[in-house]
C-alpha cells in the first residue's frame, strides 16, 4: 500500500522523501516497481472499477453491503470486508442524508384561527399589495449546523417582505420576520397574515398577540388565518 501511495505522487514529490517518511527503503520501492502485478491486485483494479461504476449508478446511496450484493449480481466474486476497503482506498463514500427537522408542531392547544384565505393564492385573488401575507419557516444545513429561516411573502407582489435567520428554532424567528415586514411596508388595516396551524415556532402565536409593541407602533390592524390540516401556507 505503501509503495502504490508512492506511485501514485512521484511525479509531485521526491521519491526518497516519501521512503523516508513512510518508513520505506528506496530500493524496495524500485524492485517493487520491477514485480509483476499479482493476480490479486490485478482482479482488485478491476473490482474498484466495477465499484466506481456502481457508486456512480447509484448516486452514492450503496454503501459495502449494498455495493457486495450487486457485484456479486453482476458475476464478481468478493466479500463485503474486500469491497469495503477497495472503496475506503479509493475515497468512495456513501452521500449521507440530513434529519428531518420539524418546524410545525400543530398539536397544542391554542386557539386556531379560521382558514380565511382558504388556498386563495393567485394574485388575482388577493386584491393588491399588501392584502395579504403568508408565512412559514425553512431549515438549512450550512458548515455550522442547522440555520432557520423564516419569511413573510406578499400574495399580491410574490415579493419577500420580511425574513429573519437564526441558530436556534423560536418563536422569536417569527416575530423577527414580521417585526421586518411590518416596519418597512407600513400596510393599512384590515391586512391578512396566512401561516400554518403550528404553534411553534410563533407565526401562529405572533398574530394572535396584537398587543406586541411593534405592531401597536404601527398603528396595523392584523387579521390572523391558518391553514387547514390539509393545507399549508408554505405551499403557495
Amino acid at each position: 500500500m505503501r509503495f502504490t501511495f508512492i506511485e501514485a505522487y512521484r511525479v509531485e514529490f521526491a521519491v526518497v522523501t516519501m521512503c523516508r517518511v513512510l518508513m520505506v527503503s528506496k530500493a524496495g520501492y524500485y524492485a517493487w516497481r520491477t514485480r509483476p502485478q499479482s493476480a490479486r491486485a490485478v482482479e482488485n483494479e478491476q473490482l474498484v472499477l466495477a465499484i466506481r461504476v456502481v457508486h456512480a449508478e447509484s448516486d452514492r446511496t450503496y454503501g459495502s453491503p449494498r455495493m457486495q450484493h450487486e457485484l456479486a449480481a453482476q458475476g464478481h466474486t468478493c466479500s463485503e470486508n474486500r469491497v469495503a476497503r477497495l472503496m475506503r482506498a479509493d475515497g468512495l463514500r456513501v452521500k449521507s442524508k440530513r434529519k428531518f427537522r420539524v418546524t410545525t408542531q400543530s398539536g397544542h392547544q391554542a386557539p386556531v384561527a379560521p382558514n380565511t384565505l382558504d388556498r386563495q393564492f393567485a394574485v388575482e385573488q388577493v386584491g393588491g399589495l399588501d392584502h395579504v401575507w403568508v408565512s412559514d419557516i425553512t431549515y438549512l444545513w450550512t458548515r455550522e449546523g442547522w440555520l432557520y429561516l423564516a419569511i413573510v411573502l406578499d400574495l399580491g407582489s410574490r415579493r419577500v417582505v420580511g425574513w429573519a435567520m437564526r441558530h436556534t428554532l423560536e418563536r422569536q424567528l417569527a416575530l423577527d420576520a414580521l417585526t421586518m415586514a411590518l416596519t418597512h411596508r407600513r400596510p393599512g388595516v384590515g391586512l391578512l397574515h396566512h401561516s400554518d396551524r403550528g404553534m411553534q415556532p410563533g407565526f401562529n402565536w405572533s398574530s394572535q398577540h396584537l398587543s406586541l409593541n411593534v405592531i401597536a407602533a404601527t398603528g396595523q390592524a392584523l387579521r390572523l388565518a391558518c391553514a387547514s390540516r390539509g393545507s399549508s401556507a408554505g405551499a403557495c
